[in-house]
């Protein structure tokens, strides 16, 4: 072909174009040259500012006097909580927060001394009684102890024997499993006591005392967040463990809840021919059915969750102006779930080789809380359902939403899809 070029011309251009690449690789690899020796430079100068930095952490605490102190991590966000012994008052915060820029949130507390009865040592409902150098409890009938804190013992039966298997070791017979005589020692003219940890020393000091469980969900409640467990805290002798409501169950971590899914489980009892959907601790059996029409417009079910139109009539106008699709959906939340949040999106296709609709409109057109919602347009083809007010839980909520497709500005058919949110009892 005489417009082709010649050998010669080819050979000339390839070895131009050569050249030029090996200009641009020289070129780009005296850039990436540049480029890692910027970096090494900036990299010497931020380890010489800043070599290390050491995780923060705040002072460290000693438990205020005639007091107690929980708690001996001082690094951000822990906390650190103190309690009074009996006879004395706390001045200032129950608990201090190390925040990021290593101090705590509140200045240390203080015990002040108070009359031995304010502190309300008796248990049980038994009364204080000041005296001259301590006070005394008198306790109610089936009470005892210095400090009412025991039942009195029942009266021994046919064979003599009171026992208690499920007391702790050093507990006495006809104690709490939350109370226990403490540990003492004598060491020199001093005798000391000690009590399991989770216990603290009550009373009277030295071998009259007693040693009381220590209350962390009521102590850490008081405290605000963070709370120890998401749901539930029980309190046990020295300890605590969390619960979780049913439908759930404790992961690892002891304090969190996870919803169990009964559908993967097989822990449901749906009957044949209905769907299993996992809800926050339960599940529901779900069958939508078609809706029903009159005259020659019908729906057929073409899979669990649509139904199709039959095709309308010729000149049937109110027949088009019916869904052509109507589909279900199913959605699970928590309570009181953070707004504005996207529950459901919805948009069309076009159909290799048409033209698909050049305009869509999305509305909500049913349902029974349409004023927590709101449509909205995301992109062109896509339409977005919106939460704009919290739900609290539990119920049940239907909301409706359809398109309509538009071609040149005739109108064409529409789609609708209905949606049901089970909203938890709980915010997780």
């Amino acid at each position: 072909c005489q417009s082709c070029p010649s050998q010669q011309q080819l050979l000339t251009t390839i070895r131009q174009l050569q050249l030029l690449l090996r200009g641009q690789e020289s070129r780009f690899a005296e850039g990436i040259r540049n480029m890692k020796s910027r970096l090494t430079t900036l990299q010497n100068i931020l380890n010489k500012m800043a070599p290390g930095e050491p995780p923060v952490s705040c002072p460290a605490l000693d438990a205020p006097t005639d007091g107690r102190k929980f708690g001996s991590k001082y690094l951000m966000d822990h906390e650190v909580h103190f309690t009074c012994n009996p006879g004395f008052q706390l001045v200032g915060p129950s608990s201090v927060v190390c925040l990021a820029n290593g101090t705590w949130t509140g200045e240390k507390p203080h015990c002040r001394a108070a009359s031995e009865c304010s502190s309300q040592p008796c248990h049980n409902g038994g009364t204080c009684v000041e005296g001259a150098n301590q006070y005394r409890c008198i306790c109610p009938p089936g009470k005892t102890g210095n400090l009412c804190q025991n039942q009195t013992q029942p009266e021994a039966p046919e064979d003599g024997v009171i026992s208690d298997p499920g007391a702790p070791e050093g507990v006495m017979p006809g104690d709490s499993a939350f109370s226990h005589t403490p540990r003492c020692s004598q060491v020199g003219q001093e005798e000391h006591c000690s009590c399991q940890a989770g216990f603290h020393l009550s009373g009277t000091l030295g071998s009259d005392g007693i040693c009381l469980d220590v209350n962390e969900c009521e102590i850490y409640g008081q405290a605000g967040p963070p709370r120890l467990c998401l749901h539930t805290c029980v309190n046990t002798p020295g300890s605590y463990r969390c619960t979780c409501p049913s439908g759930y169950r404790v992961l690892a971590d002891g304090k969190t809840c996870e919803d169990v899914d009964e559908c993967v489980s097989s822990q449901h009892t749906c009957p044949q021919g209905t769907a299993c959907f996992n809800t926050g601790g339960s599940f529901q059996c779900v069958n939508p059915e078609c809706p029903e029409t009159g005259g020659n417009i019908s729906y057929v079910k073409t899979s669990l969750f649509q139904c199709e139109r039959s095709p309308c009539p010729m000149a049937n106008r109110p027949c088009r102006h019916l869904p052509k699709t109507i589909s279900f959906h199913y959605l699970s939340l928590p309570s009181n779930l953070k707004t504005p949040a996207t529950l459901f999106r919805m948009a069309t296709a076009s159909v290799p080789g048409q033209s698909g609709p050049n305009s869509l409109r999305f509305g909500i057109v049913g349902g029974n809380s349409r004023g927590h919602f709101v449509m909205q347009r995301s992109d062109r083809q896509t339409g977005e359902l919106v939460l704009i007010q919290t739900l609290k839980g539990p119920q049940t909520v239907q909301v409706d939403v359809d398109m309509s497709e538009y071609q040149d500005r005739a109108y064409q058919a529409i789609h609708k899809s209905k949606i049901t949110i089970f909203v938890s009892p709980y915010e997780f």
